[in-house]
C-alpha cells in the first residue's frame, strides 16, 4: 500500500465510508492535501504536479469501486478527463461539475439477465477534483508516511529534471573553482611583489649606508639622519669643491616671484634667497667640470645655511644632474645658527654632458621665510 492510499484510507476510516458524500469529501481533502504539497515546492514543474494529480485520481478510482455494487456483465471502464495544472496550483472545475454533482458511475454495452450474466465490480468515472476552501465534516489528510515506512508522498522532480540539474552542479563546481583559483593567484602575486615573502637574511643583505637619500616632501630626519652638522663638524680634512661662493653670485637664477640678495654681516657675506608665494626655488649652478669630477664617485654636498634672524623655517633641496640623475628631494629644519646641511649622492660612471642645478626653496610652508645661504660645495668619498 503506497502511502497516498493508506492516507486516504486513514481518513475513510475516522468516519462512515459508505456514505458516498463522506467520501467525497474525504476525496476532495486529498486534492487539497496535494495542492498543500505543491505550493510548498516551488521548484516541482508542471508535468511533475500533472503526474501527482492523476496518480491521485487513479488510487480514488481504485478505492471506490470497492463501495459501489457489482454489476453483472460490464467491463470495468475509467473514463477520467484531462488535467490541466500548474505548480503549486488546483485546475479550474466547472461550478456544474464534481462539486455539484456526486460521484457517477458510466455503464456501457447491453444488459443480460442477471441470472445469465457474469457479475464484476464497475470502476467509477472519479473526475479532477477541485479542493474546497473548507470542507466540513471531512477528516484531515494527511499526506506524509511514518518514518518507519521509508518513503514519503513529498512531490520530487522527475527523472528529466534531475538529469538537468545533475548537468547544472558541475558546472557551478567548475566556475567556482576557477574562482577560488583566480583569487588565491592574484594574492600570491601581490604578495611576492610587496616583498611578504622575503627572509630576514634579504632583507638585511645590504651593507650600511651613510645618511640615506630621502625622496619624501613629508620627510623630518631623525638624529644622525640627513641631521645638519654642528658648525665646524663636517670633516675638514676633506678635498672641498667650491659649487657656489657668495663672492659670485652669477650662477644664481631666482625666478620672478623669488629674491636673492648679497648681504654681509659679522658672520661674513651669505646671500639671502626667499621663494615666492608659488613656492618657485632658487637654484644654484653645479658645472659640467664639476660633475666631470664626481661621476662614478660617491660625493657628499654641504650647504652650509641658516635661518633669517627670528624666523626658522624648513627648505626642500632638489638637484638636477643631467645624465647624472639626481639626489632626490631634501628636508631641513633651519634655525637662526649658522650649519651645514649633508646630503650624499652616488653617481653613475658616465659622461654628464651639461652642467646640473641644485635648487632650494627656502620655505616649504609658502609663508616667505627667507633663508641665509653662506656656501655650497662638494667632496668625493674616499
Amino acid at each position: 500500500m503506497d502511502a497516498i492510499e493508506k492516507a486516504i484510507r486513514n481518513a475513510l476510516d475516522k468516519g462512515n465510508a459508505e456514505d458516498r458524500a463522506f467520501r467525497e469529501r474525504v476525496y476532495r481533502s486529498a486534492f487539497a492535501a496535494l495542492d498543500r504539497a505543491l505550493q510548498a515546492n516551488p521548484g516541482v514543474t508542471v508535468e511533475v504536479a500533472i503526474k501527482r494529480r492523476k496518480a491521485i485520481q487513479a488510487k480514488i478510482t481504485e478505492i471506490e469501486s470497492e463501495y459501489l455494487p457489482a454489476v453483472p456483465g460490464v467491463a470495468p471502464q475509467i473514463d477520467a478527463p484531462a488535467v490541466e495544472a500548474s505548480a503549486g496550483a488546483a485546475p479550474a472545475v466547472d461550478e456544474a461539475g464534481p462539486r455539484a454533482s456526486s460521484l457517477a458511475v458510466t455503464v456501457d454495452g447491453p444488459g443480460q439477465p442477471a441470472s445469465d450474466a457474469p457479475r464484476s465490480r464497475v470502476l467509477p468515472v472519479v473526475p479532477d477534483i477541485m479542493p474546497d476552501a473548507a470542507l466540513p465534516g471531512a477528516p484531515a489528510i494527511d499526506m506524509s508516511v511514518p518514518a518507519s515506512s521509508g518513503a514519503a508522498t513529498e512531490v520530487a522532480p522527475d527523472r528529466d529534471e534531475r538529469r538537468i540539474r545533475g548537468r547544472r552542479l558541475p558546472l557551478t563546481a567548475i566556475f567556482f573553482t576557477v574562482t577560488l583559483l583566480a583569487a588565491i593567484g592574484i594574492g600570491l602575486y601581490f604578495a611576492m611583489q610587496t616583498g611578504v615573502f622575503k627572509t630576514a637574511a634579504e632583507l638585511n643583505t645590504a651593507p650600511p649606508e651613510a645618511p640615506p637619500t630621502v625622496e619624501d616632501d613629508d620627510f623630518t630626519p631623525a638624529d644622525g639622519a640627513n641631521a645638519p652638522a654642528k658648525p665646524g663638524a663636517a670633516d675638514q680634512s676633506r678635498d672641498w669643491i667650491d659649487v657656489f661662493s657668495p663672492t659670485d653670485p652669477t650662477h644664481v637664477a631666482a625666478p620672478s616671484d623669488a629674491k636673492a640678495e648679497v648681504m654681509k654681516d659679522d658672520s661674513g657675506p651669505f646671500l639671502r634667497i626667499q621663494s615666492g608665494a608659488s613656492g618657485s626655488a632658487i637654484a644654484f649652478d653645479v658645472g659640467q667640470g664639476v660633475l666631470e669630477k664626481l661621476a662614478g664617485k660617491h660625493a657628499v654636498f654641504d650647504i652650509i645655511a641658516r635661518a633669517e634672524d627670528g624666523k626658522d623655517t624648513q627648505i626642500s633641496v632638489d638637484c638636477n644632474f643631467g645624465e647624472l640623475g639626481d639626489c632626490g628631494r631634501k628636508r631641513y629644519a633651519v634655525g637662526q645658527q649658522k650649519n651645514e646641511f649633508l646630503f650624499d649622492v652616488k653617481f653613475p660612471d658616465k659622461h654628464p654632458g651639461s652642467a646640473g642645478t641644485i635648487a632650494i626653496n627656502s620655505d616649504f610652508d609658502k609663508q616667505g621665510k627667507a633663508v641665509d645661504v653662506y656656501e655650497i660645495r662638494v667632496s668625493v668619498e674616499p
